[in-house]
């Protein structure tokens, strides 16, 4: 059964809850308990979704996996070659935040920047995934932005501090849990300009094949997040921008740039 899961506040403790209804009039039905590890089952509390604050879908037990180099022209205009196999990084749990929160713009940094991507919620402890048994590890999909400090990123060589910052994994709006992701539009746009628009067909390796291969070499878990690249078009964001990133099926992702403080 395709459901939307969203996790909530209504002024109490975060909830699971079920999104239901049509665009603009969506209601929430909070769930008993964590849906990764007990089935689906609602309490009967039900909110309008205009009357809960959104938050992260996920936080993920233990790690978010990224890929540096998923589409080509992504490479391209970084001026960097395809890698041969997927180039994978992590990005710590701390950095996870929900649609709406800020993306604090840091002190160390001059070149802030934004990578719309998909995102592949991880269901069931796994290692050594077949790709033709890959869907059967996957909770869901959501939209996240991988956002990257790319003067860091150049300068430290590698790649923790760039993409690592608290605030720098936006998730969300919420985990679509079934969804035919290998040809899906993704869009960024900032300030409602788009400045990305591909699609997940254009992927050189597909969820199947990162998932295969991620879990060849690491233990993936409940609630572990795989970000699956970005398409071309990457660029700055400054303080006060608002950036949103869409994917198709899924929703809209939006967060403001605010200041360090």
């Amino acid at each position: 059964m395709a459901l939307r899961i969203a996790r909530v506040s209504a002024g109490d403790d975060p909830k699971y809850a079920a999104v239901e209804g049509d665009e603009g009039a969506e209601v929430v039905a909070v769930l008993d308990g964590d849906p990764l590890y007990r089935p689906v089952q609602l309490t009967g509390e039900r909110f309008p979704l205009a009357d809960v604050r959104l938050l992260a879908p996920i936080i993920p037990r233990s790690k978010v996996v990224g890929d540096g180099g998923n589409y080509a022209e992504h490479a391209a205009e970084l001026g960097n070659e395809v890698p041969p196999e997927p180039l994978i990084f992590l990005k710590p749990n701390t950095s996870v935040i929900g649609p709406y929160d800020g993306i604090v713009h840091p002190r160390e940094t001059s070149d802030l920047q934004y990578e719309g991507e998909l995102g592949v919620v991880i269901g069931r402890i796994c290692r050594h995934v077949p790709r033709e048994r890959a869907a059967e590890v996957v909770f869901g999909y959501t939209c996240g932005n991988d956002v990257t400090a790319r003067d860091l990123q150049k300068t430290d060589g590698q790649w923790a501090r760039a993409k690592g910052f608290d605030t720098f994994c936006p998730i969300g709006p919420w985990i679509e849990t079934e969804l035919d992701v290998s040809d899906l539009a993704l869009t960024t746009t900032v300030g409602g300009e788009v400045r990305q628009a591909g699609r997940t067909s254009a992927m050189i390796h597909d969820v199947p094949a990162l998932l295969a291969y991620v879990s060849s070499f690491m233990t993936l878990l409940p609630g572990d997040v795989i970000l699956t690249g970005t398409p071309a078009g990457v660029g700055p964001m400054s303080v006060g921008d608002e950036v949103s990133v869409s994917v198709e099926g899924i929703g809209t992702l939006t967060n403001r740039v605010i200041s360090h403080g």
